[in-house]
């Protein structure tokens, strides 16, 4: 912070000074605007502004001030951001929120409210009204479990106001200046801005020689540039074009070499006198400019012989050159390199001329396309993309001698060095990081060593190291080359050793095809899109951007053709590249700074510009705030310093910007001011304050606060606008970046925030400045003034260190005597305005007493910290009146007493006003390690000085004494219990807090214990109990008994659970959980705690639990019933009964009777079978009451019981008023009542006919009606289904598996049985009622009622099913069921499958008696014939269905089957006819009638067998059967021997020749298809009669065996050369091998 300036120091002026002596400001105004002069040329500000000025003059004039451009205009700018790196925006933007006209202490994040007046209704002190209903907290807000905190916050994150406005977005210069640049169209482009950091400007003269149709036609085209002192263009012609700078042409060079072809690549020598063109059939020629006439070196490219027998290097004829480059100083040292991926260097020796000079040529990179390969493999294509040798800096370096040359191909970077050999000095592959298929581009750029002005501060070094930049792909790479000295001094002739070293990485969002270095520091790099991105070499951070896609750089494809097989194809790697870049680098130059882009059109050159451009373009254009605000971001160095030509060292930094800035901020000011701003227009205001917070962050950021409170102050005072200099300086002072400012300042602050009722704003400011600063008498009086409290106490603490005052000052606010000037109403009610301040007592205590500063939250140091405790405690408990002032004052009386002073006369003031809130203050005063008790601990700690009564005193007081006034002093003569019940609360939470320094008798600790259990309102008994929860952690009273009564009436139950689990009165335990209404659900823990087997209780204590819990029943099932089953039924089963009486709801006992018996494992509900313990009544009752509450689940809970489990006499009624008749059947089929049974369930279906039947015949156009039909035709099925499964049960009941019944009599001789009775009942009821709602429908159809369409919903057709043809399916499923139980098949053992012999029911008899029963009923059976009909109907139908199935089954399996087959019957073609290991013919010509007469054989047995076996089966000779032939192949016995049978010629299986096939490069596996595990064999014809004993030669050879590999073999001959194999090799074959292709 800047020291204060003399004349604005405190003590030199009074508080009610005026602005400062104007010859002073006048004197200061004139040195700041001494600064303004030029830097690098730049006009200076002030003249700019003055220009500006007149040149707006005129237009003021003529009533066009209000819209005037240099300023307003500029204004209207949108919020843009434009420097993203800039201090200007780091914070968000907002508005300053009015604080309330009042100020007083809220607490934090806790759920109370400090500060009371009235703790509750009764309360005594001095209550205000405003303090009755607005601060006073209620007593139930725990005042013990907050913290206070004050209004003010010193942190800027808990302020409800907006951050400083130096944080706001950045003022758009773009929108402003829109409309405002007048461009000159014939040199700057139009879209581009003074301040950005490149400004291009067209060559206009140089684009008409080069570009205009008659340069064209006489040049050529322009291919390639380059540049030093003057610009050279190449041509498409073989000419270059030499242009100054002035863009005059100076030479044309070249004509007589256009038999060469077109300029490919340019280079000039280093001092700029010599020009080298590389042309497209591979020449390359050197031309000295002044003397252009002829070249100064030819080198030509080699001839083809010489190319075919080389003895000397060269570029092959025919191949272009795409780079060339001069080596150091020499015009006679040259490298170039050419499309192919060759790089030469060049050296010509000294002569008197071009003819006299040899050039010796060394290949430096790349092969020759007549080499071959040492591999045998073709060589991967190559190319150079960059290339560049190491130019020459402004220091001479030991690199400068050996000629360096980069050069970049599609693999690799190779550095070589040329002198005095060629040598490769480092090489380095292609990143890892370039991806998969990117765009094939490559590109470098050297920077050499340069001597420094000023020693670079990061390296300490004054001479740079020489770098290199290459980029492949979108990957940039900066390499440092280090130069290693010599170890012993005799080598320091030899060439130095260097180190290369990868610095930096960068990785680009696309393909790099161009880069340059514009300075030092700063690189521009141009991508795939046209692109330029000016990035800094230290950081590589991206400064810049600009889109050149307008400038249509010219670019050429020179690589694609050559790198053709790099592109990516389907058979390449991931390596390869997608697509190759055109070349832009003949047309991306950079010298001195500059970047030169050729176009398609024309050329351009791009300057790059300097901060001080920058600021004056802004300031030439009229944007001052922008300009304000650049300059600052130069200053900081969060802008691009290094690309604006900006040191990096922060001082050199400042000294250059300081003055220029603060140059800038005068005339800007002065230029606004005077223009007669209107500050009454909003907008216009808002212009000023973006102006006064750029000078504001200025001014800051330079800790030059004397510029600010002098010069802008006092233009803005000139102004009248001194408001809005005010507002922004309240901003930067909550901020903290401003903590002292002159008296000036402080008066001017007070005079505007109180005109504007902005006192509590202006009390926050004071308490965050630096009070060493300040005017204390001054602000003491502005803030009592003002009633500014908070203020008021922060000057007394932190200028005087005073802690007493301001205390004294906030409790005469309480005392209602006229001497201090109140005004009270009619019940002696202090002023609400003075209550409201005086609760700032409770919060300067609790900050104070805690080592806190108020009201700004920081830490005290320790000796003030103690200092002002000592002083504190020494007023509030010394128990006597004081005199403060300690000299010359008076004493401070309160008037509470009659005639004198009460003893602790300011204890009693406070704790009268709210004693709540100051026991909340001390609660947390307790906390703090001050009151430990150490009363020598400033005598011995180190202090030396004399002490005071008042320190010595304060340094005394502990937590014991502290209670112990308190206890004396609110006593209940003085106190009501609304506060002492305060004082006992206070007490019971510290005492187990703090035991080792608080002492209490037991006579103390009953009372308050009696005392907290007598609480006076309802409000506080959360807090009461809490408290006494606090004290029985420590305290044990002898007689807890007697409390027992207090603590029931005092309803704490948490203290009676925790006294009857202590004393194990677990009765009384249960019982206070019933008791207790807040958490009822806690008793069924305490139930499972109490009675779970490990819960230790003795037999008398289990048996008063379970007393108490049968005593409740009632509340414990009111609870939760299903918990009270739970735990019951776990704890203490035999209390259901009294449970169960207690539940006076019957569908509370039917959730209780279903948890007890249908409860799973963890309390899950499902079907389970009851245990044995429950009383059957139980379950009895049960199913009555489910039969009322869930009939749809009695059936499923009848079907787990036992016989014995229910009495149907006792369920059977309530099922039936249940309407669950299923259930009904079930029990009453258990029980043997069968017939009564079907009796009921019949009655049951003709009660739903009934139904169905008056539905049919009433008027469809009740609604409701649907669903009753819908539910009638489900209760029919549903019970028809249930007749079904009795007649079922009854039917499996008679079956008789062990007899079969060989004969049956006739039916008509043989009456029903039961089950068939039963059978016979169940059809004709069903069948009635089809016949009887069929009939009715058809009448009311009949009768015109309703269309027997489907028309009626409700009867005809629900949910879109006829009723009719519902019906009769049901009719339908029941014939189909008894039919299926009269056709039931069973297995018997030893014996087959017989239908209709399981059973004596007779699917005939049924149907019999079920025809007479229709006829004796009805008359005529055409109701009776349409139900049969459609029954048997239906049965065709599905008979139908069945035989089309069959029919597509057999055709699909016919298919497989033939193919299968076909497969079977498919052998395998012999490879030759020939036995390989014999040689011997084995089939085809030649093989005589061997296999013929094989075959014949082989048929006429099994013709032979298959007659046999025909005589056998008319015969029925079972026991001829000497095998049963099935699927498997029967095996070879002796009979077939002697009838001479032979094995069948067998192909083998697919799956087989599969197999073999793929083992046909390995090991041929044998056949498997005909015998056993040998190959496929044929057998030939031996003529093996038993009547001819002679024998072929051949015959002894036996079966053929022919492999998957088709190779024939006799098996005898196969045998013997496997065997000699097994002997050669010593190995065993587990199966035949074909020898052939084992080999």
């Amino acid at each position: 912070m800047s020291s204060m300036p003399e004349e604005n120091d405190p003590g030199a002026e009074d508080a009610g000074a005026d602005v400062g002596d104007t010859s002073v400001v006048a004197e200061q105004k004139q040195r700041y605007r001494a600064h303004a002069e030029t830097v690098e040329g730049t006009p200076g500000v002030v003249d700019l502004l003055e220009q500006v000025r007149k040149e707006e003059w005129d237009e003021s004039l003529s009533g066009n001030s209000a819209d005037f451009r240099g300023y307003r205009k500029i204004m209207h700018a949108d919020e843009a951001s434009h420097d993203g790196g800039s201090v200007l925006d780091m914070r968000p933007a907002g508005t300053r929120p009015e604080s309330p006209a009042g100020s007083f202490s809220i607490p934090d994040d806790t759920p109370s409210v400090p500060g009371s007046i009235l703790s509750s209704p009764d309360s005594s002190g001095l209550a205000s009204q405003a303090s009755t209903s607005r601060f006073s907290p209620t007593p139930s807000l725990r005042p013990f479990d907050r913290r206070f905190q004050s209004r003010i916050s010193s942190s800027p994150l808990n302020s409800p106001r907006s951050p400083s406005p130096a944080f706001r977005d950045s003022h758009s210069r773009q929108s402003s200046l829109s409309g405002r640049i007048a461009h000159d169209q014939g040199e700057l482009e139009t879209d581009s801005a003074p301040w950005d950091v490149v400004r291009w400007t067209k060559l206009q003269k140089i684009t008409g020689h080069a570009f205009s149709e008659v340069g064209k036609r006489n040049f050529g085209r322009p291919t390639c540039v380059s540049l030093s002192a003057s610009v050279a263009v190449g041509t498409s012609k073989g000419i270059i074009l030499v242009f100054d700078f002035n863009q005059n042409l100076k030479s044309i060079v070249g004509p007589g070499t256009k038999e060469s072809g077109a300029i490919t690549a340019l280079a000039t020598s280093a001092d700029c006198s010599t020009l080298a063109g590389g042309h497209v059939n591979g020449s390359i020629f050197t031309w000295e400019l002044h003397r252009s006439a002829r070249p100064f070196l030819q080198i030509p490219p080699l001839l083809a012989s010489q190319l075919e027998y080389r003895k000397v290097d060269g570029h092959a004829p025919g191949v272009a050159i795409i780079h060339v480059g001069f080596l150091g100083t020499r015009h006679t040292a040259l490298v170039s390199a050419d499309d192919r991926g060759m790089a030469f260097s060049h050296l010509a020796t000294r002569g008197l001329g071009a003819v006299a000079r040899t050039i010796k040529t060394t290949r430096i990179l790349g092969r020759y396309p007549s080499d071959i390969a040492t591999n045998g493999r073709p060589r991967k294509p190559s190319s150079v993309l960059a290339f560049s040798a190491l130019p020459l800096g402004n220091v001479q370096r030991s690199t400068d001698a050996i000629g360096l040359v980069a050069m970049l191909t599609p693999y690799l970077l190779v550095i070589v060095s040329t002198t005095p050999i060629a040598q490769t000095q480092h090489k380095a592959a292609r990143p890892k990081e370039v991806a998969a298929h990117s765009v094939l581009s490559g590109c470098l750029a050297w920077f050499p060593a340069v001597k420094l002005k000023v020693v670079d501060p990061s390296s300490g070094l004054s001479i740079t190291k020489p770098k290199l930049i290459y980029c492949w792909s979108n990957i940039l790479t900066v390499l440092d080359v280090n130069e290693v000295e010599p170890s012993e001094p005799s080598d320091k002739d030899r060439p130095p050793g260097l180190q290369f070293r990868p610095r930096s990485r960068w990785k680009a969002e696309e393909a790099i095809v161009a880069v340059q270095w514009l300075s030092r520091s700063v690189a521009a790099v141009l991508t795939i899109s046209q692109r330029l991105i000016i990035l800094e070499d230290n950081s590589l951070r991206v400064t810049e951007t600009f889109d050149l896609i307008h400038k249509h750089i010219f670019h050429q494809d020179i690589f694609s053709k050559q790198l053709q097989r790099l592109v990516e194809q389907l058979d390449e790697d991931e390596a390869m590249h997608g697509v190759v870049a055109d070349a832009f680098y003949p047309s991306f130059k950079s010298y001195k700074g500059r970047i030169f882009l050729l176009g398609f059109n024309d050329i351009s050159i791009g300057t790059l510009s300097n901060w001080a451009d920058r600021i004056a373009a802004l300031i030439k254009v009229g944007d001052f705030i922008q300009a304000i605000r650049l300059a600052t971001s130069y200053y900081v160095g969060d802008a691009d310093k290094l690309t604006v030509g900006l040191p990096d060292d922060n001082t050199m930094r400042h000294a250059l910007v300081q003055d220029r800035l603060l140059d800038i901020m005068s005339a800007s000011l002065e230029y606004a001011i005077r223009r007669g701003i209107d500050a009454e227009s909003v907008q216009e205001k808002s212009h000023l304050e973006e102006l006064a917070t750029g000078c504001f962050v200025a001014c800051v950021s330079m800790a030059h606060t004397d510029f600010l409170f002098d010069v802008v102050y006092e233009w803005y005072e000139r102004g009248s606008v001194e408001g809005i200099f005010l507002e922004t300086l309240e901003l930067y002072i909550l901020d903290g970046q401003i903590r002292s400012i002159p008296p000036i300042i402080v008066k001017g602050l007070t005079t505007h925030f109180t005109s504007m009722a902005f006192d509590s704003r202006l009390e926050e400011m004071i308490c965050h400045l630096d009070t060493s600063t300040m005017d204390t008498d001054q602000i003491i009086t502005l803030c009592k003034r003002h009633n500014l409290y908070d203020a008021l106490i922060y000057v007394w603490n932190r200028a005087l260190s005073d802690y007493i005052t301001p205390l004294i000052d906030l409790l005469s606010l309480l005392i209602p005597s006229p001497q201090v000037g109140l005004l009270t109403n009619g019940n002696g009610v202090t002023d609400s305005i003075h209550a409201v301040s005086a609760l700032k007592i409770f919060p300067y205590l609790s900050y104070t007493l805690t080592s806190r500063i108020y009201p700004t939250g920081e830490d005290l140091s320790d000796r003030d910290a103690s200092k002002a405790k000592a002083e504190l405690y020494y007023f509030l408990f010394s128990g006597k009146t004081i005199k403060w002032p300690k000299t010359g004052g008076k004493p401070f009386l309160t008037g509470l007493g009659d005639s004198q002073e009460h003893s602790f006369p300011y204890l009693r003031l406070i704790l009268k006003f709210d004693a709540p809130s100051f026991l909340s203050a001390l609660n947390e005063a307790f906390e703090d390690g001050f009151l430990n008790g150490a009363p020598d601990r400033m005598v011995n700690g180190g202090s030396k000085q004399d002490i005071g009564e008042d320190q010595v005193f304060g340094l005394s007081v502990n937590r014991q004494y502290i209670i112990s006034i308190l206890l004396e002093v609110m006593n209940p003569a003085d106190f009501p219990p609304q506060d002492t019940i305060y004082l006992d609360m206070f007490i019971a939470r510290n005492l187990p807090k703090f035991p080792q320094f608080i002492l209490l008798s037991g006579s103390s600790l009953q009372r308050v214990m009696v005392g907290l259990c007598n609480y006076p309102g309802e409000d506080i008994a959360e807090d009461c109990q809490l408290s006494v929860e606090y004290l029985l952690s420590i305290y044990h009273p002898p007689d807890i008994e007697s409390l027992i009564p207090l603590l029931s009436k005092a309803r704490f139950f948490r203290v009676l659970k925790f006294i009857y689990r202590t004393d194990k009165q677990y009765a009384k335990l249960v019982q206070t959980y019933f008791d207790d209404q807040e958490n009822q659900e806690a008793v069924f823990d305490c139930i499972g705690d109490c009675l779970r087997p490990q819960s230790g209780l003795n037999e008398r204590q289990l048996r008063e639990v379970r007393s108490v819990i049968q005593d409740r029943a009632r509340d414990l099932a009111a609870v939760d019933t299903i918990k009270t089953a739970k735990a019951i039924n776990t704890y203490a089963p035999d209390l259901h009964g009294a449970i169960l009486e207690a539940l006076e709801d019957p569908y509370e006992q039917f959730l209780y009777l279903r948890t007890i018996l249908e409860s799973g494992e963890g309390g899950t509900t499902g079907i389970k079978r009851p245990t044995s313990a429950l009383n059957g009544y139980f379950i009895e009752q049960y199913v009555r009451l489910m039969c009322t509450f869930d009939p749809s689940h009695v059936t499923a809970y009848i079907g787990i019981l036992q016989s014995n489990d229910l009495r149907l006499d006792q369920v059977l009624p309530a099922m039936e008023s249940g309407g669950v008749v299923d259930a009904a059947v079930i029990l009453m089929a258990r029980e043997g009542l069968v017939k009564e049974a079907m009796d009921r369930l019949i009655g049951h279906l003709g009660a739903l006919e009934s139904a169905l039947l008056g539905l049919a015949t009433e008027s469809p156009a009740v609604a409701e009606k649907e669903g009753a039909a819908t539910d009638l035709l489900e209760g029919l099925q549903k019970y028809s289904r249930v007749g079904v499964w009795l007649c079922q049960g009854q039917t499996k009941t008679m079956q008789k598996p062990n007899v079969l019944i060989k004969q049956s009599r006739p039916a008509d001789k043989q009456e029903l049985s039961t089950v068939e009775l039963l059978w016979l009942d169940l059809i004709d009821s069903i069948v009635r009622i089809t016949k009887n709602v069929s009939a009715t429908l058809r009448t009311t159809h009949a009768n015109g009622s309703w269309s027997y369409d489907g028309a009626s919903p409700a009867i005809l057709n629900p949910k879109g099913d006829n009723v009719i043809s519902s019906l009769r399916t049901l009719v339908q499923h029941t014939f189909t069921a008894l039919l299926s139980a009269t056709t039931t098949t069973t297995r018997t053992p030893g014996s087959q499958t017989h239908p209709s012999l399981s059973t004596n029911i007779s699917f005939l008899r049924i149907l019999r008696a079920f025809l007479s029963r229709a006829s004796l009923s009805s008359p005529s059976l055409s109701d009776l014939r349409a139900v049969l009909a459609a029954i048997f109907s239906a049965y065709v139908y599905e008979e139908s269905l069945l035989a089309l199935a069959n029919r597509l089954l057999d055709k699909d399996l016919f298919v497989h089957v033939a193919e299968a087959t076909q497969l079977r019957q498919r052998g395998w073609r012999p490879k030759g006819l020939a036995c390989e290991g014999c040689g011997r013919r084995v089939w085809g010509p030649g093989a005589g009638g061997r296999v013929w007469d094989a075959w014949e054989e082989k048929r006429d047995e099994e013709d032979r067998r298959r007659a046999e076996a025909r005589i056998r089966l008319l015969l029925g000779d079972e026991s001829g059967r000497s095998r049963d032939r099935g699927k498997a192949r029967a095996p070879f016995t002796s009979e077939d021997a002697e009838t001479g049978k032979t094995a069948r010629n067998t192909t083998p299986s697919r799956a087989h020749l599969t197999t073999s096939t793929r083992a046909i490069h390995t090991t041929s596996s044998p056949s498997d298809s005909g015998s056993d595990s040998d190959p496929s064999t044929t057998r030939p014809s031996s003529k093996q009669d038993n009547n001819n004993d002679s024998s072929d030669d051949e015959s002894s050879f036996g079966p053929l065996v022919i492999f998957s590999c088709r190779h024939t073999f006799h098996r005898k001959c196969l045998e013997k050369l496997q065997v000699e194999r097994e002997r050669e090799f010593h190995e065993e074959a587990r199966e035949f091998e074909c020898v052939v292709c084992k080999g």
